[in-house]
């Protein structure tokens, strides 16, 4: 852990004498900048407090040592042999992460819908008795969050590899001794074989220690979120891993976190439900798996964000889904009121969409650099820009607030009623001109950096702007004469690669003389469109480029000290990031619900959907698809789905795991009526594809993904499985389903079963909590040449599947001969006769499901029923003409002597 004596400087910088600045604006070249700055100090005449001046080094350079100063002073100096990080391979590599890019949003423009990935995972497995425990700690280089994880994960390591795919890592810190070749651990080599094109990091295990990780976290975490460290004193394991990756941070990107500026939670495993990545990929939740450039996808269909940080929620979020009933409820509430008032929907989308990625605008802000360079020290200028751009709009978004009635908008205008917005925006217009603005255009853009600290604050500033307007007026001068001279309709243009040049466009397709004139160099031409400069104008946007310089840097100076004075209280910043990300995504899932007809879902113990619909196929056909219904409980938590290829069965799967996942994030679903049971965890297993890259056969992959959902399935997990068992022979296929569906028989999960094996149907006499359905077809026969056609009507029916021979109707549409199909016709028959002989349900099994579905439908009235007395007694009275028809239609009871007990 660093000393604070040597990094805690105020501002960033240490402060300068009294002392002017001897030599005069002008006299500053492009080489001599950085010297001038570094041994002279400017004494701002608005203020007695004197101006901290950092040292700026040009681009190229880099600090050449590291960790001088600091009590970690064995770390060795980021050179190639270095010892301490290796990637893992044995190929010594040293990367700089550009964090300082510009800050994404627009005005009024979707979110973007990919991650623009740049977290930095460490992860750490206890030894010994402890292994098994897995810490975790990772940020995101673009948003300053640390997140902190411990938890005790099995022997197939599902927690931490779902964790690490949500995160979407650039890279991998590890142990050596985790990563030594030929020795790996376990973990090590899971997660190698799921993440082979991300790079890993060994670091001498020395650095993963607890102590130096609780250090930084004391020192760099901000006030707001102090209660953190109560959370993670005793978790030794996520502060090792905290501890390597703000050691490696600071050694990858040059520079430090500012002491008290890091937003640092603890996320434990319990409070989402865990979607593993193979699931995630089966529903096509965040990436369409025939074109991921396709917004043909969960995230696809709810994202209508306005910001990145709204994206980005929106995409955890559905990624892992809440557990807690009541903050799902507070989000429906929230919805619910967005979707009522018009003025309330419409009022939030105008303020929305006008603010920038605050998390990356809240990273730049919050480090400081070991060394600036001039680039930086423009970069700085439009961050303090941006910053005043986004304060300026807080007022606009508590207006929205004022009338607003539900729970979770309150805690949000609240938020927003803090007073620290106003303060730092009241210190930043005291040295920013009011009227600066962020804006889009290069030229634009270029014009509020220039002129964005305010006259009279440094008198050297004011000399160079003036120097520079003089410039870029004597450039429009050069220009207009040029165009009389030569009769042509010539204009300045600037780019940001070209800086200022000329425009030509004709009315015709010829120049009138035939050729520009003959002091005109880099020509372009587009269509009747010319570009190109002059030797002089060439000369002047080099004097252009060298005012700017002078007023990047004096502009600089200032802007240090303004963020020296407001940096105490930036991190309310967090708050406003906060509310804005879920606020965009509160109108995300409102606005999906103008689009379609959705309906808000309740919580109860039982699976129960009216005329529900798939919500991609939806948005993809345009129009409503085939709707169905679904209905799964404690007394029928089983359900065996068949029917033919193609009539939808998959489809249907699909269709309840999302409408799951979107209830649980707080959005309303597309159905007529929709109640869920939460789901801790929701597991797939779809498609029988041969898997290359570990060499595994279909039918090895099949029992890969069956054995994961065996050994982490709970009573309250949502299971869906789609064709088990087709990789091998019919007999053992069967055998094998049987056997799983059997085991999950035990366990209380939701459970939804979809298979060709006919056989499985007969579990529903052996066990009450199963359920029959299929996907019905129709036959119709044409008139004219009598050939039977089968319609598929995608509608689900009780029962099982009366279709027998599909396949060989599919067959019949290929070029196989016609007598092969007639002799598997006929094999096929019989075999089907001799099973249809052996399904039988006996009477006495009949009753004990009868039995068991009363008492089951009585409990869950018992537990949900919001009915009032009559017509709770009118329900009762219809459960028990039901359960009297089943035990008619079960036939008369046993004699006397061989009755049951």
């Amino acid at each position: 852990m660093y000393n604070s004596s040597t990094d805690e400087v105020s501002g960033g910088e240490a402060s300068l004498g009294k002392k002017g600045v001897q030599e005069t604006a002008t006299s500053y070249g492009p080489a001599s900048l950085s010297s001038a700055f570094s041994q002279h100090s400017l004494n701002d005449s608005s203020t007695s407090q004197r101006l901290s001046i950092p040292r700026l080094t040009s681009a190229g350079q880099r600090h050449s040592s590291f960790g001088a100063g600091r009590t970690w002073s064995s770390m060795p100096a980021p050179t190639s042999d270095s010892s301490s990080f290796h990637s893992y391979g044995g190929t010594p590599r040293v990367r700089r992460t550009p964090v300082s890019a510009g800050l994404t949003g627009s005005s009024c423009s979707s979110g973007s819908t990919n991650t623009d990935a740049s977290v930095i995972v460490a992860v750490v497995e206890g030894r010994g008795l402890a292994r098994g425990e897995i810490g975790m700690a990772s940020l995101n280089l673009k948003c300053p969050e640390l997140v902190l994880s411990q938890f005790a994960d099995t022997g197939t390591y599902a927690k931490v590899i779902t964790k690490i795919h949500i995160l979407v890592p650039v890279e991998i810190l590890m142990p050596d001794t985790a990563c030594e070749k030929g020795k790996g651990t376990k973990l090590f080599k899971l997660i190698t074989e799921n993440f082979p094109g991300v790079p890993f990091t060994a670091i001498q295990r020395k650095y993963f220690n607890e102590k130096k990780g609780l250090e930084y976290i004391q020192q760099l975490c901000a006030p707001e979120y102090g209660t953190v460290l109560m959370e993670v004193q005793a978790k030794y394991y996520c502060l090792a891993a905290a501890a390597a990756l703000l050691k490696y941070l600071e050694f990858l990107q040059n520079s430090v976190y500012a002491a008290k500026s890091l937003k640092v939670t603890f996320k434990g495993s319990e409070q989402t439900a865990m979607i593993d990545s193979a699931s995630a990929y089966n529903l096509e939740l965040v990436v369409n798996n025939r074109d991921h450039r396709s917004e043909h996808t969960l995230l696809g269909v709810l994202n209508h964000t306005k910001t990145p940080g709204g994206a980005r929620r929106l995409r955890s979020n559905i990624l892992e889904p809440l557990v807690n009933v009541d903050t799902i409820n507070m989000r429906l509430d929230a919805v619910q009121e967005l979707l009522q008032d018009e003025e309330l929907f419409f009022g939030l989308k105008n303020a929305i969409c006008h603010f920038l990625d605050v998390d990356r605008l809240l990273s730049v802000l919050v480090q400081i650099p070991k060394q600036e360079t001039v680039q930086a020290a423009e970069a700085k200028i439009t961050h303090v820009i941006q910053l005043k751009h986004t304060l300026d709009l807080v007022p606009q978004l508590r207006t929205v607030f004022k009338n607003c009635n539900t729970p979770l908008l309150k805690a949000y205008s609240s938020t927003l009623e803090d007073n620290r917005f106003d303060m730092i925006l009241e210190q930043i217009k005291t040295v920013i001109n009011p009227d600066t603005m962020y804006l889009k255009g290069s030229l634009n853009m270029r014009t509020q950096k220039c002129y964005a600290v305010r006259p009279n604050i440094n008198e050297f500033l004011d000399i160079a702007r003036r120097a520079y307007t003089e410039i870029v007026d004597d450039i429009a001068v050069l220009v207009n004469q040029m165009g009389e001279k030569y009769g042509l309709p010539m204009r300045t243009s600037f780019s940001t690669s070209r800086g200022f040049f000329i425009q030509l466009k004709l009315d015709g397709s010829v120049l009138p003389r035939g050729s520009l004139p003959p002091e005109c160099i880099k020509v372009t031409k587009h269509k009747n469109n010319y570009c190109f400069t002059t030797a002089d104008l060439m000369k002047m946007n080099g004097r252009c480029d060298e005012a700017l310089r002078e007023i990047f840097h004096m502009s600089y100076v200032v802007i240090c000290q303004l963020l020296s004075t407001i940096h105490g209280h930036i991190h309310c910043l967090y708050k406003l990031s906060d509310a804005v990300s879920m606020l965009d995504m509160l109108l995300s899932l409102a606005n999906a619900c103008t689009i379609s007809d959705y309906v808000r879902p309740e919580f109860t113990d039982t699976l129960a959907i009216k005329q529900g619909r798939h919500p991609i196929l939806e948005r993809m056909a345009r129009q409503q698809p085939t709707s169905n219904n679904a209905y799964i409980s404690e007394g029928s938590n089983f359900v065996i789905i068949t029917g033919p290829n193609m009539s939808g069965k998959s489809t249907y799967l699909k269709q309840v795991a999302l409408c799951q996942i979107m209830a649980q994030i707080g959005s309303f679903v597309p159905a007529e009526y929709a109640s869920f049971r939460l789901a801790g965890q929701i597991f797939t297993r779809i498609g029988v594809d041969d898997d290359f890259e570990t060499n595994s056969s279909s039918f090895m992959l099949e029992m890969k993904e069956i054995s994961y959902i065996i050994h982490n399935a709970s009573d309250r997990s949502l299971i869906i499985i789609d064709e088990l068992g087709r990789g091998t022979s019919a007999e053992e296929g069967v055998g094998i389903c049987h056997s799983v569906c059997e085991f999950l028989l035990g366990l209380k999960a939701f459970t939804l079963f979809a298979t060709h094996f006919l056989e499985l149907c007969q579990l529903e006499s052996l066990y009450p909590n199963v359920e029959n359905q299929h996907m019905e077809v129709q036959h119709t026969r044409s008139g004219d040449t009598g050939v039977e056609h089968v319609v598929y009507t995608y509608l689900l029916k009780r029962g099982c599947s009366e279709e027998r021979l599909y396949g060989l109707r599919a067959a019949e549409m290929t070029a196989l001969p016609p007598n092969i199909i007639q002799e598997a016709r006929t094999i096929a028959s019989k075999v089907s006769q001799q099973l249809m002989a052996r399904h039988h349900i006996d009477p006495k099994s009949h009753r004990q499901r009868a039995l068991y579905r009363l008492a089951t439908r009585l409990l869950q009235a018992a537990r949900n029923s919001r009915l009032d007395p009559d017509s709770l007694r009118m329900y009762l009275k219809g459960l028990k003409k039901q359960f009297e028809s089943e035990l008619q239609s079960a036939g008369p009871p046993a004699a006397p002597g061989t009755q049951e007990e």
